[in-house]
């Protein structure tokens, strides 16, 4: 069994003051709880723990704030947790794991966080996925004909010419990424001479969802819980890309946040991109079904999505056979440097809001995919470092960055699930505003430099 400890945080009355024989942390065994008196959750707590040496700080009559951890997967230690989990809100509220036996999903870890209104099923084994989640009653995910997660081993990339990926693709939020992502296809590699030193074949949306995580922790502080994750993106001769990775949300809201951290860890420079590859279904994704969302400048990626550009954010309902259409834009930012996309029902009750820093995704593709539901009914709200072209194209437009040895980027991403009429309609009128005092040019053919 792993150890749950809890780090005293700050007297009450006397910020960040030590108490001289007060351990660092206090080691727990099983999920309990130590927090200030005067805590939020002081009225929900599930149970108290109270140390036994005479140098503790309740021994000495002081009341401590605590931040619950409690170890998940940690290979180097041995640590695979299933059996604990860490809870608030008389159990409401909790950060759970367990392992899928059987089928496809063998040996997949699932970790559930429930906020007390909004719950979340994370994967660490498919590098920190969101496969789905559910709020009010209502399901936040889309129904893929791969209908449960599948375990890395089974997924090979190059199957069907490169997009083997696919096998794997279910989730509500999958990254793509880190050294590439996008359509498969050949990159060229030159040295500072334009000589041609390798032409690697690189897969759809690269490797980053097929790779476990190493280390999970849970984490529960006074009105949120969160969930972080390290996942390792190497190899001999290929580099050295970490993802840190944190999902953040606060009790009782319908709202999460996600940062995630990307470092080169190799001795040389490496590229990276990354997409966040959002995906929705019903019943937030209908006929008449609309994208509110605000940019500066918008194309059809092909000749395909083209034939829609009038209706560029409009939703039919089902069909059969439909061919996907693709859609690259240009964000607009608020005075915080957000930009925003929100998928809202035909009556504007329900939305799924994705919010998203611009000074490290600067780029947004919407990709609608509203094939007959058991085909996948589906639409993506998909911010980037970069578009999802071929790695060439975006080494050749600039839009590529390259980490230096030990260099980070840090993406953050704010998510919001309504569930009515009201708070959807603040939502909308947020976007609105935002697109109001953004000029907009929609062009109907592909723009040069944009699509491959």
């Amino acid at each position: 069994m792993s150890v749950l400890w809890a780090g005293a945080e700050e007297t009450q009355g006397e910020p960040d003051t030590a108490v001289p024989g007060c351990p660092a942390r206090i080691p727990l065994v099983g999920p309990f709880f130590l927090r200030r008196r005067d805590s939020p959750l002081a009225s929900r707590s599930t149970a108290k723990y109270t140390p036994a040496a005479a140098n503790s700080p309740l021994a000495y009559g002081i009341t401590y704030r605590f931040i619950m951890k409690l170890q998940l997967i940690d290979v180097d230690n041995g640590i695979h947790e299933t059996q604990n989990r860490i809870s608030a809100a008389a159990g409401a509220a909790f950060i759970g794991m367990t392992r899928l036996h059987g089928g496809m999903s063998d040996g997949v870890d699932v970790v559930t966080i429930n906020n007390g209104r909004l719950q979340l099923k994370l994967l660490p084994t498919r590098g920190m996925g969101v496969w789905k989640g559910e709020i009010d009653g209502v399901p936040v995910q889309w129904n893929s004909p791969v209908e449960r997660p599948v375990h890395p081993n089974w997924v090979d990339p190059m199957r069907l010419g490169g997009i083997g990926w696919v096998d794997g693709f279910n989730e509500l939020i999958v990254r793509c990424g880190l050294g590439w992502h996008g359509a498969p296809g050949k990159d060229r590699i030159t040295d500072a001479a334009g000589n041609v030193v390798a032409e690697p074949f690189l897969t759809l949306h690269g490797r980053i969802a097929n790779l476990a995580a190493h280390s999970v922790t849970a984490e529960l502080h006074e009105d949120w819980l969160s969930v972080t994750g390290v996942v390792d993106e190497g190899c001999l001769f290929g580099g050295w890309l970490r993802l840190e990775s944190n999902l953040r949300t606060r009790l009782n809201s319908g709202e999460f946040e996600i940062t995630d951290t990307v470092t080169n860890l190799a001795a040389t420079p490496a590229e990276s991109e990354i997409l966040y590859h959002c995906n929705i279904g019903e019943p937030f994704l209908n006929a008449g079904s609309i994208l509110h969302t605000a940019v500066r400048e918008l194309a059809p990626r092909n000749a395909r999505a083209a034939e829609g550009i009038n209706m560029w954010n409009l939703f039919e309902g089902p069909q059969a056979g439909f061919a996907e259409q693709v859609y690259f834009a240009d964000p607009a930012t608020d005075a915080a440097g957000w930009g925003s996309s929100v998928l809202a029902d035909p009556d504007s009750e329900k939305a799924f809001a994705v919010h998203f820093q611009t000074s490290t995704l600067p780029w947004f593709t919407l990709w609608k995919n509203t094939g007959a539901c058991q085909d996948g009914y589906v639409t993506g709200l998909e911010p980037g470092s970069t578009f999802p072209n071929p790695r060439q194209i975006e080494r050749e437009q600039g839009r590529l960055q390259t980490l230096q040895p030990g260099q980070s980027t840090t993406y953050r991403l704010r998510f919001e699930v309504s569930t009515t009429r009201a708070r959807t309609r603040q939502i909308l009128d947020a976007v609105t505003a935002l697109q109001i005092a953004t000029p907009r040019t929609v062009h109907e053919q592909p723009k040069a430099g944009w699509a491959s």
